[in-house]
């Protein structure tokens, strides 16, 4: 039986939709308009690199140019629609997925302990209560209050004091919520005084709803990229939910081009192939993506689909890295066609552009750099910055 099948262009421009920039990027960006946009994405990555703006305010400000962070602290601290957890790192989560997170709870409980083998029984325990005990008591509170209050004799796991762990522990487990960040530091509070309480699915009841929610976000995945999406769901369960579900009519086998022309097989929801040659084009407007982009996120699928291939080099020391310490990509309508190595001076005011590197294939003439300029400039103002300053041999040849 031959596969319905979509060219690498047609997923390409389906991926982009999913993920929120296929459409010219317009809209409030607060309020319930926001949180409509959380929800489309399912989460959003939080960082805490602030060389221009933290990943979380550029992922949101690439979709709503008229976003800006206090939006998001609102809809979290007075609005409590979003709560911090984990998916495949730290991420803000809307409260409505609440229930099905207490599966992800129950699992973060279970491999926290066996990675913390040196703090057992009674001290482990102790220690837990002690946190419990005090948040109870005394209402909200960070690591850093609760370390001042340690005796110095105590010895903590890995480089944490004893009390910044049990606050780890707590919060992934589901007992304590993060009540609000002050320059970004992290604030505890019990989850029921946070968040309040909600109902507690069946666990077949949350596996369904998280893999038909990755399903919906990606368009097209394989079971694997649908057990990495909310990073909750094991990869054999998500292998023997797409049998079930391919059982019942629910999902088809596709074929989908990647960049180099190879097909790969994944699942889709039938009809999503042919649904996808009525999108119309991305925007030829550039915007500059965070490296925790959702579109980024899965960078081997991103590689797949754009032949982008894109690492973070953060940890690698200066005189190895290829690129550079914090280096964002650039989206130009259905490419990504270059990557550029930028940082905010807030003393001068500057938005100070060191390098740009094009992609293969991809020239900077006139046209692509006033979109460019254009794009740069919208970013320094959203940065609070006062104007864009180009690095001396700013535009490099393509690696």
């Amino acid at each position: 039986m031959t596969r319905p099948a979509l060219d690498n262009r047609g997923a390409r421009r389906l991926f982009l939709h999913r993920h929120g920039l296929g459409i010219t990027p317009t809209g409030p960006g607060k309020g319930a308009d926001l949180l409509a946009l959380i929800q489309s994405l399912g989460f959003v990555q939080i960082d805490s690199v602030n060389t221009l703006a933290r990943a979380h305010d550029m992922i949101l400000y690439a979709r709503r140019p008229a976003y800006r962070p206090g939006h998001l602290q609102r809809l979290i601290e007075k609005d409590r629609a979003l709560f911090e957890h984990w998916t495949h790192d730290a991420s803000v989560i809307p409260t409505d997925y609440l229930p099905h997170w207490q599966l992800r709870f129950r699992r973060d409980a279970e491999r926290l302990r066996s990675r913390w083998p040196r703090w057992q029984g009674e001290k482990f325990l102790k220690e837990l209560q002690q946190v419990r005990d005090h948040v109870t008591a005394h209402g909200e509170v960070s690591s850093a209050e609760l370390k001042a209050e340690e005796a110095p004799t105590s010895t903590g796991w890995w480089d944490w004091h004893p009390s910044k762990a049990a606050l780890e522990y707590l919060w992934r487990s589901g007992e304590l919520a993060i009540s609000r960040r002050q320059s970004f530091r992290k604030y505890y509070d019990l989850s029921g005084r946070v968040l309040g309480s909600c109902p507690v699915p069946e666990e077949a009841e949350t596996l369904d709803w998280l893999m038909q929610g990755a399903l919906d976000r990606l368009g097209f995945a394989t079971s694997g990229e649908l057990a990495a999406f909310w990073d909750i769901a094991s990869a054999q369960e998500a292998r023997d939910w797409c049998a079930a579900a391919l059982a019942r009519g629910e999902i088809e086998e596709v074929e989908i081009q990647g960049a180099d022309g190879a097909m790969r097989r994944c699942f889709a929801r039938p009809g999503t192939l042919e649904g996808a040659a009525e999108l119309p084009p991305a925007p030829a407007r550039m915007r500059v993506l965070s490296p925790f982009d959702p579109a980024l996120r899965d960078r081997k699928r991103a590689e797949r689909l754009f032949g982008f291939h894109y690492r973070i080099e953060i940890f690698v020391p200066a005189p190895k890295r290829i690129y550079g310490y914090y280096v964002f990509p650039l989206l130009e309508a259905e490419q990504l066609v270059g990557r550029i190595d930028m940082k905010a001076d807030r003393d001068s005011g500057n938005l100070q552009v060191t390098r740009l590197w094009p992609e293969r294939g991809i020239s900077f003439g006139k046209g692509r750099r006033q979109r460019l300029e254009a794009e740069l400039d919208r970013v320094a103002r959203f940065a609070g910055l006062d104007r864009v300053v180009f690095g001396p041999d700013w535009l490099a040849e393509p690696k």
